[in-house]
């Protein structure tokens, strides 16, 4: 049976070139008719093989994870490498603390208030903040420290059982320790009713240097060190004054710290509003 079907297939071909010849149309219509048969067939291999050529369907989604788990493993890889690298600087910084005895300074108290009013009253430059009621006296919150997102805004002069009234930075009874640029420079910053807070009483021969950077300072206890309150800048007469970093102009919500070992002692002012600002020039 196996010799005779070579035979048969070539008696089977010479066949349709015959009946080819014979009738035009036989071929074009056996064409097309294997066509419709085999169409099927095709879209149903084809399928797979687009789907990973564009990378979709289960193949290219094997792909796409394939490619995502190689990531993911170069990432893990990394970051246990970095993971190894800061439990490395943690005992570092652990063994330095031990050697030096450190003890950190314990983290203030705060509470959280909106600005529903900026009366003045006594003051020019001041707000009024409502607070949560106080678990203890009320006057635990003179003198602590008013900041918004973004810097000093000015401290607590006066406070009740649901109210805090907050003297800003830039009222001309406010004077502050600071400190300038990265050395630290010591100066006064004193209010003036206006927006940008007068520099007096730094350093002889070392006037502070434009953009840099001024941060509260500890003398005389009334701040902690290193508060972010703005950036040293120079106005028309020459001046060194600070630009805020606070949003002094639309203050919203205010965060205010209490420093317990630090907190000061108020000097007692007079209930009357200053006539006009004095001018504070370089020393």
């Amino acid at each position: 049976m196996s010799r005779l079907s070579p035979a048969l297939m070539l008696l089977f071909s010479l066949g349709f070139i015959l009946i080819g010849r014979a009738d035009q149309r036989f071929d074009s219509q056996l064409r097309s008719g294997l066509n419709d048969i085999l169409a099927p067939a095709y879209m149903v291999f084809s399928a797979p093989i687009e789907a990973a050529e564009h990378g979709t369907g289960v193949i290219g989604h094997l792909f796409s994870l394939s490619a995502e788990n190689a990531q993911l493993r170069e990432q893990n890889a990394e970051l246990l490498q970095w993971q190894e690298v800061a439990m490395a600087l943690q005992a570092q910084n652990d063994a330095l603390k031990a050697q030096l005895h450190y003890t950190p300074p314990p983290a203030p108290e705060f509470t959280t208030g909106e600005v529903v009013a900026d009366t003045g009253g006594v003051y020019d430059r001041s707000v009024l903040v409502l607070v949560p009621p106080a678990n203890g006296s009320p006057q635990s919150l003179v003198g602590a420290v008013a900041m918004d997102g973004r810097g000093v805004a000015g401290r607590v002069v006066e406070a009740g059982a649901r109210a805090a009234r907050v003297l800003l930075i830039t009222d001309i009874n406010s004077r502050i320790p600071v400190e300038i640029g990265a050395h630290g420079d010591p100066a006064i910053m004193a209010g003036r009713n206006s927006s940008d807070p007068a520099l007096i009483y730094w350093s002889p021969g070392h006037p502070p240097a434009e953009g840099a950077m001024v941060l509260t300072s500890s003398q005389g206890g009334a701040f902690p060190p290193g508060l972010p309150v703005g950036v040293v800048h120079y106005d028309a007469q020459n001046d060194p004054v600070v630009l805020p970093l606070a949003n002094l102009d639309s203050l919203r919500l205010l965060r205010l710290f209490s420093y317990p070992d630090n907190l000061p002692v108020l000097t007692p002012i007079p209930h009357t509003k200053p006539a006009a600002a004095p001018h504070h020039g370089k020393r």
